[in-house]
């Protein structure tokens, strides 16, 4: 699949969503550009510190803390770093590339952007404050497991020559 077909379709959805409802053309732009100038706003700040990441941290620091061999401290760092991310889940994957062209494991990669999209330490609080604490620790407990039993059953499923070819994508 080429990288510009997801655009083209979604170009065409939009095209026949329109053709099909022409009376709602007006709100379906005035949607589109107000989503586009929020991440336009968002995107530039966040390419700015992954470009100062990646030239003031060293390749082998973020091997040795989060490589394939860093173990459950490399797993717990990678949780920590999604868990208290901020901002929406589009920008957890150029993060995640970043972290992939600096060495890091697959499956702590897999275990940040699941901690990033369920683990929100902000979404946690207002769980707690809403739904009480029992909702909360229980909803976050079986998220916390999830994410770990995801990362182990994509990564197993990739195996090793999946995963050597998806890292060597990344990886200088």
């Amino acid at each position: 699949m080429k990288p510009y077909s997801g655009i083209l379709f979604s170009t065409a959805l939009c095209g026949f969503y329109l053709a099909a409802f022409p009376g709602r053309a007006r709100g379906f732009f005035a949607l589109a550009g107000s989503n586009f100038l929020v991440v336009l706003s968002i995107l530039p700040p966040v390419f700015i510190l992954l470009g100062l990441f990646d030239a003031w941290v060293p390749r082998e620091r973020v091997t040795a803390m989060l490589g394939e061999k860093s173990g459950i401290v490399g797993a717990g760092l990678s949780i920590f770093l999604g868990a208290f991310a901020a901002g929406p889940l589009y920008l957890a994957f150029p993060i995640a590339e970043t972290l992939l062209r600096k060495g890091t494991g697959l499956f702590n990669v897999f275990l940040f952007v699941g901690a990033w999209s369920t683990l929100k330490i902000p979404m946690l609080m207002f769980e707690m404050q809403s739904l009480g604490l029992r909702f909360a620790f229980v909803r976050y407990a079986m998220s916390f497991l999830g994410i770990f039993w995801i990362a182990w059953a994509v990564d197993r499923i990739l195996g090793e020559r999946g995963r050597r070819e998806l890292a060597g994508r990344f990886r200088p």
